[in-house]
């Protein structure tokens, strides 16, 4: 194993840094670090306010710990929450949000805490860009696929009927709290949708990580060292990526590998977390620009399988088939990728790989190449 995939296992806090120069933040991993963190919270605005946004789920199950924990640490607190799942990623719930914070009077100097997964943290962290012209944002992502992926990087965002995350601002946190503890309560399907964000910084640069997620994924899902560690390894990656490209003006995009399929099948399904959520669109993307890259002539298939057998294994989907109520037909299919935002000039641009571990950023991908690959992948074939 490398030692980029080879970081000791163990219980303990695991500080990941993410440097941006002025902007940098760290980002804190490890079991019941809640309280722990609240002393830090507190040392990064003496004397400030926070403003904790969660969803109504989560209000009952981790925000009185975290407002317990602040009070101690002397931060004054108030609560604002949002309805949970994707579709409060709307200009409704964003407008709500900006009055509720602002008729509770956060000032600039405050804090607003983003206590949840990808939808809180991305309506929060958009809220927080744009009130008073930016206050500052800790984010504490309760979910896999929020800790790996949507709480680091300043991302920020709401959805359009149009697509996913169309509008939105870049806006770091001034830090981030991984406490891995938290995923005890995710429900099976939550946690294994997550990890098709962890898997995927393998097949993205690390095939060392890879072969590690197949030895252990058990154990991360049951939790301990092993689980701390994918998520530490997985933000390390994406921290040196953002660091190297904050606004994905290169190679940031590679960080979007199967979400360009993803995207467009959230889209196609009404952001219904019933039918499919983000973590398992992600999934289904990341077996297609496999396939496509063998398709293509890029890719060999026994990593296409393999990646494909991986997925599978832990019991997420992997092919349009899999998607509940259908995918829709390659035309639609295609005609929602038109709005992904890695589209330059009207022509598609994906994430396609030489193998695990070996990913690319292909530009000007012809429409026809893809809508006949789909085109056999909803036949089968």
């Amino acid at each position: 194993m490398t030692d980029k995939a080879a970081d000791t296992v163990r219980a303990e806090r695991i500080l990941v840094p993410v440097a941006l120069g002025e902007r940098s933040y760290d980002i804190l991993i490890g079991r019941h670090q809640l309280c722990e963190a609240a002393g830090v919270i507190a040392g990064l605005a003496p004397g400030a306010r926070a403003a904790i946004v969660t969803d109504d789920n989560l209000a009952a199950l981790h925000a009185p710990a975290l407002e317990s924990c602040l009070h101690q640490a002397g931060v004054t607190t108030t609560r604002l929450t949002i309805r949970p799942g994707e579709a409060s990623k709307s200009y409704a719930c964003f407008v709500e949000l900006c009055d509720g914070l602002l008729a509770a009077k956060i000032e600039r100097n405050d804090l607003i805490i983003a206590l949840g997964g990808g939808v809180v943290g991305d309506l929060s962290g958009f809220a927080a860009s744009v009130l008073r012209r930016g206050v500052r944002l800790i984010q504490i992502p309760t979910s896999l696929l929020a800790q790996v992926d949507s709480s680091v990087g300043g991302k920020t965002g709401i959805n359009s009927s149009h697509g996913k995350n169309l509008i939105g601002a870049f806006h770091q946190p001034a830090l981030v709290i991984c406490d891995t503890a938290l995923l005890d309560t995710l429900s099976e399907r939550e946690f294994k949708a997550g990890y098709a964000e962890v898997v995927k910084y393998g097949l993205i640069d690390d095939a060392a990580f890879f072969d590690w997620c197949e030895a252990n994924w058990r154990r991360v899902i049951a939790g301990g060292p092993e689980r701390d560690h994918a998520v530490a390894t997985a933000c390390r990656a994406k921290a040196a990526i953002v660091a190297r490209d904050e606004r994905e003006d290169g190679d940031r995009a590679l960080l979007n590998l199967g979400h360009t399929f993803a995207h467009a099948l959230e889209r196609l399904t009404a952001y219904d977390s019933k039918r499919l959520v983000h973590g398992e669109a992600v999934a289904i993307g990341l077996a297609l620009a496999f396939r496509f890259s063998q398709r293509l002539g890029l890719c060999p298939g026994q990593d296409a399988g393999r990646v494909a057998a991986h997925l599978a294994s832990i019991g997420l989907p992997s092919r349009l088939q899999d998607v509940p109520g259908g995918a829709g037909s390659a035309a639609e299919i295609v005609e929602a990728m038109t709005q992904d935002k890695k589209v330059k000039r009207g022509a598609l641009t994906f994430i396609l790989a030489h193998g695990i571990g070996k990913s690319f950023i292909a530009p000007g991908v012809p429409a026809d190449e893809v809508r006949s690959f789909i085109e056999s992948e909803l036949a089968g074939t």
